[in-house]
């Protein structure tokens, strides 16, 4: 129902990355976000989740509740937008600013939509996935990822870039043993694609 829906932790998750990576791209586009306030919102972030470890901020702490899975909050809090905000700024620096702006839609509105739909109503096991994620939230994924980077890039370039950079969200990168954060690889994959479209293609 509705209800379950809205009370499962991963769905708020998913809608709040959604939101919140939609509001990073039209910021950056706005030009109020800079690549210098991205970097300070990043050691920002770092020093809240530090402090979020071991005392309860206002409002974080609000934040934390309704949107962190457990784990994490005991680890790492606010990881994945620190992560995004890392990926996106690595995006702007190494492409230029439509190239980098599609590849964080990418990531904003493919990452968010692929998790929603297959927990929702996958039921066919993503052959390149090694921890259950669905083929059906990767192809959806895909579509919508396609859709939102087309406000930014040629449709080839968009297509290319969205299945590219699903099809890494899929696979499990590892960086010494440790998996790479999404927010990482999706957006550098999506960017590389476009710019080797428009180098060959």
């Amino acid at each position: 129902s509705f209800s379950t829906f809205m009370n499962d932790l991963e769905l708020r998750r998913q809608i709040f990355h959604l939101a919140f990576g939609l509001a990073v791209v039209y910021l950056i586009y706005m030009g109020v976000l800079t690549d210098m306030a991205i970097f300070l919102l990043i050691i920002v972030g770092f020093l809240i989740s530090l402090i979020s470890k071991y005392a309860r901020l206002p409002l974080i702490g609000w934040l934390l509740d309704k949107f962190e899975r457990e784990e994490n909050a005991k680890t790492f809090p606010g990881s994945g937008m620190i992560f995004f905000m890392i990926g996106a700024l690595l995006s702007l620096k190494l492409f230029n600013e439509n190239i980098a702006l599609a590849s964080i839609m990418i990531l904003a509105v493919g990452d968010s939509v692929s998790h929603i739909i297959g927990a929702e109503f996958g039921t066919i096991q993503n052959p390149l996935s090694n921890n259950g994620k669905k083929l059906e939230g990767t192809l959806v994924g895909i579509l919508v990822g396609f859709v939102a980077a087309l406000v930014f890039v040629r449709p080839l370039e968009a297509l290319l870039a969205s299945v590219g950079a699903m099809i890494a969200e899929v696979i499990e990168l590892e960086f010494n043993k440790r998996p790479v954060d999404d927010n990482i690889v999706v957006p550098l994959v999506a960017g590389t694609i476009i710019l080797l479209v428009r180098k060959y293609l």
